[in-house]
């Protein structure tokens, strides 16, 4: 089956930083005439050229950078730490294509008497650039930049300690990540981006999202509100805020239009009964209503995103699925048609939650 569309594969998001629906519509603008403000060739610092053409050259230039890293890590000695490697053959040349230039090194930030050495920066934007040997998310004793703490752990409470510091980045070689001060305690917030497997899988598509969202242009302003990634987020969450009203409309409509029908189908006289003598209180049945409709949605999802079915089974299964029991021929027919008293409609999908 093909791949959903708006599924990236070798990119993740993780919390509530940029959601996979905003990088989706980033992925997929009109750089020159997209609703989303900020996406223009000028807005890149590049007037008159074609981000498109920009970008590829970025590509093309960047496979030459990955290449000449991997074959330095055959010749490395077993007790190289591979830090420099990381750096010189592939972490710099990726931030140089992004337009940061030559990336300084940092000296050790101090807040309240604790070292946070983090080994680059551009301006306010921490970038903190370890070897390859190194796990992002795993302490290393006696490693540079991973000793006291992850690295990703140091980069995220020098966001929250620090005020000058909103944005940064992370990254070993083999993944990148984007982070901002998060005030969550127990869930991690972040964007990454698989770059082993981007460029060993030729992934031209998702190194494109890459270059839009880690530009230099995307962390820069003269206060942390005008830079573009705060923009997005913010615009995220906007957006998330009127689909959650939209959501909650619906689910109230859909809530009493099933509480109604239930209540005034003609076999249901065991249920009319069980409200009237008060064997099932209203805001029982209430519960049960509104779990049907979480379950309703999530089914939909679940379907829209092509993540119900085996892939591996054959189409003949998938094409009788769809054509039988599927809900989306379901909600087609409930913009098309009035119901009737047959259950034959609700028994389908009974059977298919069911399963």
């Amino acid at each position: 089956m093909p791949k959903p569309k708006d599924t990236f594969t070798t990119i993740r998001t993780e919390g509530a930083l940029l959601p996979a629906d905003l990088l989706q519509r980033i992925s997929e603008e009109d750089h020159a005439h997209g609703q989303i403000d900020g996406l223009t060739a000028e807005s890149y610092h590049r007037p008159g050229e074609k981000l498109n053409e920009t970008i590829n050259r970025s590509w093309n230039a960047l496979k030459g950078a990955w290449a000449s890293f991997k074959a330095a890590q055959e010749r490395l000695p077993e007790d190289d730490s591979g830090t420099r490697i990381t750096r010189d053959r592939w972490l710099l040349p990726l931030f140089r294509e992004l337009d940061y230039g030559r990336l300084p090194v940092a000296t050790a930030h101090e807040i309240d008497g604790r070292s946070y050495p983090i080994s680059h920066g551009w301006g306010d934007v921490p970038i903190h650039l370890i070897s390859y040997k190194l796990e992002l998310d795993k302490r290393t004793a006696g490693a540079a930049g991973a000793s006291s703490a992850s690295p990703h752990s140091l980069l995220q409470i020098f966001l929250n300690r620090s005020e000058p510091h909103l944005w940064g980045f992370v990254s070993n070689g083999y993944k990148l990540r984007i982070l901002r001060d998060n005030v969550s305690l127990t869930r991690q917030a972040y964007v990454e981006f698989d770059l082993a497997a981007m460029m060993e899988g030729e992934v031209y598509s998702d190194f494109t999202l890459l270059w839009l969202l880690c530009h230099q242009s995307r962390v820069e302003g003269e206060k942390h509100a005008d830079y573009w990634l705060e923009k997005w987020m913010r615009l995220a969450q906007e957006q998330g805020t009127r689909a959650l009203d939209q959501l909650r409309d619906g689910v109230e409509q859909a809530i009493e239009a099933l509480g109604l029908g239930f209540i005034e189908y003609h076999a249901n006289a065991e249920l009319r009964d069980k409200l009237a003598d008060g064997e099932l209180n209203p805001q029982d049945y209430y519960r049960q209503l509104l779990r049907m409709v979480y379950r309703l949605l999530f089914l939909f999802v679940a379907e829209d995103r092509d993540l119900l079915l085996n892939p591996d089974a054959p189409p003949a299964a998938h094409e009788r699925y769809t054509q039988y029991y599927g809900t989306r021929r379901l909600r087609r027919m409930a913009e098309t048609f009035k119901g009737t008293r047959h259950t034959d409609l609700f028994e389908s999908l009974r059977l298919v939650m069911r399963l």
